[in-house]
């Protein structure tokens, strides 16, 4: 299904995360593509190495304005995350002529936070991260199968393919202490719907983030919002 343009408002809203919220809910009633909360998420290591991956976009929550996503914390984009911690992100719809464009800082989620989220996965996603040593080199895919049987062994889970027995509860498997979720503060956003003849909608939006207190990692001081050209 293609999605009619619709032009963002003049004025512009105040705040960015309401609609690309919104979108992102659209995205998922629309149901046009296997993942539509699929996000690319730019990083700097400390070599100064830039890489992108996808990952899954898991929440926008407008207000304070930040984007949460979980991830092992040994791999390679946790690294980078723990040695320079801004970053760069990318929501992209063709179906829909929108993207979503987001910079800031992140900072890890609370343990209960990525507990709760750890505990509604499948379980075999969770046997999973037991198993995965993300980004670290494996000998064979025989291997990391061997590596998934024993994970599945030390939770007293089926094999891997294999489903349990009708009625068998969900067996209980908990969050390992390297995977959980980050925060992505944002401090610009920029929104993008396309147009004709090349002629898009754009506008970003920027904010000053600065350190927070207590269980907040950053406070972040009001949008400012301005149209740019295609």
């Amino acid at each position: 299904m293609v999605v009619p343009l619709q032009f963002l408002a003049d004025p512009l809203p105040a705040e960015p995360l309401t609609l690309a919220q919104s979108w992102l809910a659209e995205a998922w009633s629309l149901r046009a593509q296997p993942n539509p909360n699929s996000m690319v998420v730019a990083t700097i290591d400390a070599d100064g190495r830039p890489s992108a991956r996808v990952v899954l976009c898991k929440d926008i929550l407008p207000q304070p304005g930040l984007i949460t996503f979980f991830t092992n914390y040994e791999s390679r984009k946790a690294r980078a995350l723990d040695a320079n911690p801004r970053v760069a992100a990318v929501l992209h719809w063709d179906h829909m002529h929108r993207q979503v464009r987001i910079e800031g800082r992140v900072a890890r989620a609370s343990a209960a936070e990525s507990d709760a989220y750890f505990a509604s996965r499948a379980w075999q996603s969770r046997v999973g991260a037991w198993a995965s040593r993300q980004s670290a080199p494996v000998a064979s895919r025989a291997v990391l199968q061997r590596q998934l049987e024993a994970a599945a062994a030390r939770f007293g889970v089926p094999a891997p393919g294999a489903d349990p027995e009708p009625g068998t509860p969900d067996p209980t498997i908990p969050r390992p202490p390297h995977w959980g979720g980050f925060h992505l503060w944002a401090d610009a956003v920029e929104l993008w719907v396309e147009g004709e003849s090349r002629l898009h909608d754009r506008a970003r939006w920027t904010r000053d983030l600065r350190a927070g207190s207590g269980d907040s990692a950053w406070s972040a001081g009001a949008w400012t919002v301005t149209r740019l050209q295609p």
